[in-house]
């Protein structure tokens, strides 16, 4: 298993991966019938793809593989807590990694021989507003293929920032991320920044080979850019409101969600822990009192 773990991060080290991932995303989008057809029932075998609780559960009704990949959900699918301080998980998925902030140091993952971290600065893009989490705690979220891709929420939040960070197109798997150095912080990223009652907010969204596009809610298709170079985002006035679990943005392909709280805001659910399964809304910690 690890030697085709090597061989995996190997080849995609040689793999012209901006060129692969726009072609996924050209074959994705396309409404030819047989073809958005045979990736939808492909897809959908491959990873037992269940309908139950998405707005539309007719397959053959989507116009797209891409807008498939990104269906909404039946209203009621997902339950948000009730309780005022809770944090809601903005996505489904299987959490990598969280914890507190070492510095500006986070946990990429945690190896027999030794861990792999990198730095708030590194996955910010700017290093005045790595101080803002350090010290705080984090979580890392991974979503698989079969996984809802919309991204939600985790407190109420009025957005202050959005910007656009290039680079790789790495994987973002399990076997990815123990061998890849600082693999978070080298992948294509949006981070979108707000203001709460708990003080600032960030959830990024690291893209991945065959992530066709990170799209934000009032934004629209963020990625792919061109040319492939930092650009912040001028933000409306008055600056957008976000309630807790109301849509944030989409991955169009699957990839990983990251989420900063600054020194003192919260701590994780005792359950919330590496290879925990969480479902979008469900409580993943809770603000300070």
């Amino acid at each position: 298993m690890a030697l085709r773990s090597r061989a995996f991060v190997t080849l995609q080290y040689l793999l012209p991966q901006h060129a692969v991932t726009a072609l996924v995303h050209r074959l994705t989008r396309s409404q030819m019938p047989w073809l958005r057809r045979l990736l939808i029932r492909g897809f959908s075998w491959l990873y037992a793809v269940d309908l139950a609780d998405a707005a539309q559960r007719d397959a053959d009704a989507y116009r797209s593989f891409n807008e498939f990949f990104t269906r909404g959900l039946a209203p009621g699918a997902r339950r948000l807590p009730t309780a005022a301080r809770a944090i809601a998980s903005p996505c489904d998925g299987t959490v990598s990694e969280r914890g507190t902030i070492s510095g500006e140091r986070l946990l990429q993952a945690q190896l027999r021989a030794k861990s792999r971290w990198y730095t708030l600065g590194e996955l910010l893009g700017e290093e005045s507003e790595a101080h803002d989490f350090a010290g705080g705690e984090f979580a890392t979220i991974y979503l698989a293929p079969y996984n809802y891709h919309r991204v939600h929420m985790p407190l109420d939040g009025r957005l202050t920032g959005l910007r656009y960070l290039p680079g790789r197109l790495f994987s973002v798997s399990t076997a990815t991320a123990a061998l890849i150095p600082r693999l978070y912080a080298r992948n294509e990223r949006v981070v979108c920044r707000f203001a709460t009652a708990a003080g600032p907010l960030a959830v990024v969204f690291v893209g991945a080979l065959n992530v066709g596009s990170i799209a934000i809610v009032g934004f629209g298709d963020l990625t792919p850019a061109r040319p492939r170079a930092a650009r912040a985002f001028a933000v409306p006035t008055p600056a957008p409101a976000f309630a807790r679990g109301e849509e944030l943005g989409r991955f169009n392909m699957g990839s990983t969600i990251i989420v900063l709280l600054p020194r003192g805001a919260g701590r994780w659910a005792r359950e919330f822990v590496p290879g925990a399964t969480v479902r979008m809304g469900a409580p993943i910690g809770e603000l300070a009192g």
